[in-house]
C-alpha cells in the first residue's frame, strides 16, 4: 500500500444521515470503508464495460427441467463455452424446479454473451448474471 490519504467530502446532511443508516445496516465499522467499497464497485463496472479485460462472473438460472429440449439446449451452450465456463453447480429445488450457477472467466464482452444467451434461453423462469473482478488493479 502506498499510504493512506485523508480527504473531505461535503454533503447535505441527509443524505449524510442516511448514508451513515445504510453502513450501519450492512455492518461497516466507519465511512472511510464503505466509500472505499463503493469505489471499488464502480471501478469494477467500468472494467465490466470496456469488455476486453479478463473478468469473471457468476451466473445463476432458475428453470422447470421438464420444459421439452431445455437440459439439452443449456448442455449445449456450456459445452459451446467451455474455455470461459469453470464450473457448475446444479440444485434441484424441489420435483420440477432447478438452480444452475456458472461460474465464469475471461473477457467481460464474451461472459455477458453467455449469460444473455443462457438467460434468454426459452424455459428459463429467472436468470442473474453477476459481474466481478478478477482483483489483479484493485487495491
Amino acid at each position: 500500500m502506498r499510504g493512506i490519504t485523508r480527504f473531505g467530502v461535503s454533503m447535505d446532511g441527509t443524505l449524510l444521515k442516511d448514508f451513515d443508516q445504510l453502513i450501519s445496516r450492512k455492518g461497516y465499522r466507519n465511512r472511510s470503508e464503505a466509500l472505499r467499497d463503493l469505489i471499488r464497485d464502480n471501478l469494477v463496472q467500468e472494467e465490466w464495460e470496456g469488455g476486453n479485460q479478463e473478468t469473471v462472473g457468476t451466473i445463476a438460472l432458475v428453470y422447470n427441467h421438464h420444459t421439452r429440449e431445455l437440459t439439452r439446449v443449456l448442455t449445449d451452450l456450456q459445452h459451446r463455452f467451455y474455455k470461459t465456463i469453470l464450473s457448475t453447480t446444479h440444485v434441484h429445488l424441489d420435483e420440477r424446479n432447478c438452480l444452475e450457477v456458472l461460474i465464469l472467466r475471461g473477457r467481460g464482452k464474451e461472459i455477458k454473451t453467455i449469460g444473455d444467451r443462457l438467460i434468454g434461453t426459452r424455459g428459463v423462469k429467472h436468470g442473474k448474471l453477476s459481474l466481478t473482478t478478477t482483483g489483479k488493479n484493485l487495491r
